[in-house]
């Protein structure tokens, strides 16, 4: 007897658990948009270069195109749906929206979720590729627009609104930190536009 290509998984997706069979093959994209019809995540390249597929699963970035869903069972996934609470847009989106962070908007979802990931990992002290001193005495980096470009750069713009998409970022990375330790932010902002 063959072994079985499929099983019944449980995936907590926004909060929710969701038991459904699938194929073991199936991507956690797939699985996302096809069984759940949790569309608001795109699929764009399914090669995970472009970045518009990018969830949070146990609150890190994911290109869900190359995640198989059985791996990510057990594990909390937050899709774009997920991320508003209660009707009120999250600080990521109303900054996207405020700036003008999007143009057709395809791969808006996924830049919002990987802004979600960034703010999280600068705030946790996680270096990036741009980050001059990563010596643990030297403290986190400063979130500048170099910064930003680098760790958003897994996530591409087909129509070019990079620009306005590190404002974003900035701004509501900035309004993080005030809820922390509520510092005033706008300099950074400023700064991050540049």
């Amino acid at each position: 007897m063959a072994p079985s290509t499929s099983s019944a998984i449980t995936l907590q997706v926004n909060g929710e658990k969701h038991t459904l069979p699938v194929d073991h093959r199936t991507t956690l994209l797939d699985a996302l948009r096809e069984r759940l019809d949790l569309t608001g995540t795109k699929k764009g390249c399914d090669q995970g270069q472009c970045g518009a597929c990018t969830v949070l699963v146990d609150g890190r970035r994911t290109v869900s195109c190359l995640q198989f869903a059985v791996a990510a069972e057990g594990r909390e996934i937050t899709t774009i749906e997920g991320v508003a609470e209660g009707g009120q847009l999250h600080p990521v989106q109303q900054a996207f929206l405020d700036l003008d962070g999007y143009q057709c908007g395809y791969c808006t979802p996924g830049q919002i979720c990987s802004a979600l990931g960034v703010i999280e990992e600068h705030a946790a002290g996680w270096p990036s590729a741009a980050t001059a001193d990563v010596r643990p005495e030297a403290g986190p980096a400063p979130l500048t627009a170099e910064e930003i470009r680098e760790r958003m750069s897994g996530n591409l713009c087909r129509c070019g609104a990079y620009v306005s998409i590190v404002q974003a970022v900035a701004r509501a990375a900035e309004a993080a930190e005030q809820g922390e330790d509520g510092a005033d932010g706008e300099d950074k902002v400023k700064e991050a536009a540049a």
